[in-house]
């Protein structure tokens, strides 16, 4: 498969339990090697990279299960998120930008990010991604296991990252109401394109995918 991502723009990956989604975005996160083809982010090939590079070049991860410090406070684990960020002023930016997107996590920020509900705790592991001044951010199930009242605060903070505009988003969901806040779906099954689709009033060239 080929897929693009501009700016500004975020593509959906759909697909079952086993279709492929994490495994894809652990090759584009370099966690897992690729057998072939090619990663690029603003025209830099990060095939070979690994993923703490990849990362630094603003290739962020979100996990699936969150995979969050829990006996760290919120704002502990916020800070592990941009400990690469040299500038406490910076820092200080980000941390208010992550708490504009995900308002309770500032009420919560001293609170042991274990005592959170999976939810909040959902939102910690977005914001931490953040806190890495991402160009591109690969979101792996951040609706899993969430109440459905929860899961539409997440996509809205979603939809308010993208409308920002600078922030090219890949979403893999099982849950179909995401392709509300993307502007191209993928569908996988078996590790393969099985359709797509382009929102409607959307370009095909906003979200650029390309499929090969």
């Amino acid at each position: 498969m080929s897929l693009s991502v501009k700016a500004g723009g975020c593509v959906g990956l759909l697909g079952l339990n086993g279709a492929g989604k994490s495994t894809l975005l652990s090759c584009i996160a370099g966690l897992l090697p690729a057998e072939a083809g090619s990663v690029r982010l603003e025209d830099q090939d990060l095939t070979r990279q690994p993923s703490w590079t990849r990362c630094a070049r603003g290739l962020v991860l979100v996990p699936a299960g969150r995979q969050l410090f829990t006996s760290l406070s919120v704002l502990d684990n916020l800070l592990v998120g941009g400990h690469a960020v040299r500038s406490r002023s910076a820092r200080d930016a980000l941390l208010e930008q992550a708490y504009e997107f995900f308002p309770v996590l500032r009420e919560k920020r001293h609170q042991r990010a274990g005592e959170l509900s999976g939810g909040q705790q959902q939102m910690v592991a977005i914001a931490r991604g953040l806190m890495a001044q991402p160009k591109a951010l690969l979101l792996d199930e951040p609706s899993e296991g969430l109440a459905p009242l929860v899961v539409e605060q997440v996509f809205e903070a979603i939809a308010a990252m993208k409308r920002a505009g600078s922030l090219a988003i890949l979403l893999a969901e099982q849950n179909a109401g995401a392709t509300e806040i993307c502007d191209s779906v993928v569908v996988l099954k078996d590790g393969s394109i099985a359709d797509r689709a382009i929102a409607p009033g959307t370009s095909g060239d906003v979200a650029g995918v390309v499929f090969d």
